[in-house]
Order: structure tokens, then sequence, then C-alpha cells
């Protein structure tokens, strides 16, 4: 699963950068936020990348079936990923992944590993010290009450490669991860169900690293929000 990321610096020089390539984008809303670490359930707000434009959206898809702004809350918090085998099934993403395709660039993400009693987080970030493209989908929801406009997303997520099956050893998946070279074709609404299927895959193990990091990663209750969140620590000192 991806409940936990990181978004700083390399991730929003890809997102400017991406934006500087594409004459023909738009940006939409404004974002300054750096998060070191940022969880899924507290739906931060994130630039995704789309076909016409990038827009700052929030982690939690809402499906427009959604009536009520109580029943958008509580289903967002079940919507943080998206299974990549089921996606066609599931009521909440099964239009989103026919045409509302996006891309969420990060640093990295963090998972955690079962080791007997105890549960080691690690960072996992590219080994050539760029970015993550995560495969993603949205939906733009209205609340019929206020006339608020939520932009949501979803991280689709695959079957764990082998290194992440050693570090995600319960559950043993991980978030869709695109080459650069196919973020287009991601985004591209005409692109073939099939095509889209067959990117739907883990990502090359050797272009992921990791290491083991505090366990207060894990503890909701402390500021994980800073840079020392991310330095190495053995498993030995834990």
């Amino acid at each position: 699963m991806c409940f936990t990321v990181s978004f700083e610096g390399k991730a929003i020089k890809a997102v400017k950068e991406h934006l500087i390539n594409n004459k023909n984008l738009k940006m939409n809303g404004e974002f300054s936020d750096v998060y070191y670490l940022v969880s899924g359930f507290s739906h931060p707000r994130l630039p995704v990348i789309k076909k016409h434009s990038i827009d700052i959206s929030e982690w939690g898809l809402i499906p427009s079936f959604v009536t009520d702004e109580e029943k958008a809350n509580e289903l967002a918090n079940m919507t943080l990923n998206a299974r990549s085998d089921t996606i066609h099934e599931k009521p909440s993403f099964r239009n989103s992944i026919k045409s509302n395709r996006c891309v969420l660039p990060l640093d990295g993400f963090y998972e955690w590993q079962q080791a007997g009693k105890i549960k080691l987080p690690y960072y996992i970030y590219p080994t050539d010290e760029t970015v993550f493209y995560l495969g993603c989908i949205y939906n733009t929801w209205v609340n019929k009450n206020t006339g608020e406009i939520r932009d949501t997303f979803s991280i689709i997520t695959t079957e764990a490669n082998p290194l992440m099956e050693i570090i995600h050893n319960t559950k043993k998946r991980m978030p869709l991860i695109l080459p650069k070279y196919a973020l287009e074709t991601w985004v591209d609404p005409s692109t073939s169900i099939n095509e889209i299927n067959n990117m739907m895959k883990p990502y090359p193990d050797d272009l992921m690293s990791a290491y083991t990091i505090t366990q207060n990663a894990g503890n909701a209750r402390f500021n994980r929000n800073i840079p020392e969140i991310k330095q190495r620590i053995e498993p030995s000192l834990f």
C-alpha cells in the first residue's frame, strides 16, 4: 500500500520543470508546502499532473455518486489507494481509470516491515536520486449543499516487486511507479484500457533504494514533518 509519502525539494522541482517543458499546461492553484513525511489520512493537497493542467488535489478520491459531505469525508479515508487488480470493478474507481488519470511526483515514500513484534519503518527513494512518478486517478467532487469543488485523487497500487516484498512483507503491495517517458501516455484520456492495464505493473527494484529510519515515523503524536525523520538508522538500534 502507500499511505505515507515525502514531497519536498526534488518533487517540487519536477513539477515546475514539467510545467516549463509543457507550454500547453496551465497551473490551477498554488503550492508551497514541503512534506518530509505526510500521511494520506491527513488528506494533504498536492500537485498532480493531468493532460491539460497541473492541479492542487486532495489525497483521498471522492466519487461523483457521493451525496453529502459527511459521507465524502468518510469515503476519502478509504480511497487513498486503488488496487490495480480491482480498479475496474470498484464503483469508486472504475470511471476514473478510464479517462481521469494523473501523476503525482514524489521524493520518496514510506513503508513498514513486520519484524517479530515490531514494525520497522523504511524510506524508499529512487536509486538515481531523481523522483518517483506515481500513477494515480482523480475525480472532481461538487458539494451540492455548499457548491464547494474538491479535486481529489487516489494512488494506484500493484503487486510488490522483490524489494518491496521484503519490506512490505505482510500485504506485499507497492505504489504504481511510472517511468518518466510514460507520463504523457498515462494522462492521455484516449490511451486504450489495454495499454493502461499493461502499464499497471511493479516497478523494477533495481531502480529503487531503501533504508530503515526512526520508529517515530509511525507515531502520529510526534511532529514527523522534519528533515530528521528521514535519517538512516540501523535496525539493531531500535
